[in-house]
């Protein structure tokens, strides 16, 4: 049965109950499409520096999660062609990519060692998507009053977490994805030792996004499917992955280029990936919480 406007209106505590619940399953690692013209990404100047103003929208209609996660991999190989996919371990398929980092990461008990930094190098990243009503985007005006899909990393999910689950006792928890009680959120673009730095980025005090209903309701029918994102119909196969794999290890000696070799996308991603690193969540890297995190997955893989 879909929901109206009016029952969301009513169940906004419940649909907070269950968000906090979905948090929770995340957090205790219990445990998503291609960019296009439905995407917001702010803008940044020359400086590297970027300010916008959003609200994250709850649920669309029909959806029960406002958000949905996205892992995928980018690394380029020894031939020089790039690997730029989205792991099926986003939907709980087996991904050639995290298959070979389990048989890399278990080949060996040395941190150092080769196989080790190839299965860093190849490591899974975590981003999360979710809709956004734009509220102030300087760089774009055009842009304000309407909704998109927004693709984030860890910096800002851990800022949304914080404001879900205060800190400290007599702190009031927020739903941001609420419409009537929910944030908006001040994202503020640093660059930082070559990457962009979110750590001004802060939510204002809870506040209604619009001032009426029939608004907000507009606002809300015109958010886009999340569930959409994560169909599998929408990632390729385990075999295209490994044929592509391969041609960027080298295994097999095919030649030619692929759709994810291409300039363009090669051009679109490297600087993102650039500025994701400093935000995203990776399945591996240096420090040790993460590589334990790492280790963990690959045994289970490999297993």
């Amino acid at each position: 049965m879909t929901q109206s406007f009016e029952q969301l209106k009513r169940s906004r505590q419940d649909s907070f109950s269950k968000l906090t619940e979905q948090l929770e399953k995340l957090n205790d690692k219990k445990s998503y499409a291609k960019d296009d013209s439905n995407y917001w990404k702010p803008e940044v100047d020359k400086a590297g520096n970027g300010f916008a103003v959003i609200r994250f929208l709850p649920a669309p209609q029909g959806e029960d999660v406002p958000f949905v996660q996205m892992f995928d991999h980018g690394f380029q190989g020894p031939t020089g062609k790039w690997y730029i996919e989205n792991s099926l371990t986003t939907i709980g398929g087996k991904d050639p990519v995290s298959e070979l980092n389990s048989q890399l990461w278990n080949s060996t008990k040395d941190d150092d060692h080769p196989n080790r930094q190839q299965a860093r190098k190849q490591k899974r990243r975590l981003s999360y998507i979710a809709n956004v009503y734009v509220v102030k985007d300087p760089a774009h005006p055009e842009n304000e009053g309407k909704v998109f899909l927004y693709k984030f990393g860890k910096k800002i999910w851990d800022k949304i977490q914080a404001v879900m689950y205060p800190e400290f006792e007599g702190d009031e928890a927020v739903n941001p994805f609420d419409l009537w009680e929910g944030a908006n959120f001040r994202l503020k673009i640093r660059q930082v030792a070559g990457y962009r730095n979110y750590d001004q980025s802060q939510f204002d005090p809870k506040t209604p996004l619009l001032d009426d209903d029939a608004k907000l309701e507009s606002v809300w029918a015109s958010e886009h499917s999340l569930k959409k994102i994560v169909d599998p119909s929408n990632f390729k196969s385990y075999d295209e992955l490994k044929t592509h794999l391969d041609r960027v290890l080298g295994a097999g000696g095919v030649a030619g280029a692929t759709a994810a070799d291409t300039d363009e996308e090669v051009a679109e991603y490297v600087p993102r990936a650039k500025a994701a690193e400093a935000q995203s969540a990776p399945v591996a890297d240096t420090p040790a919480s993460d590589e334990d995190d790492d280790l963990d997955f690959f045994r289970k893989l490999a297993g």
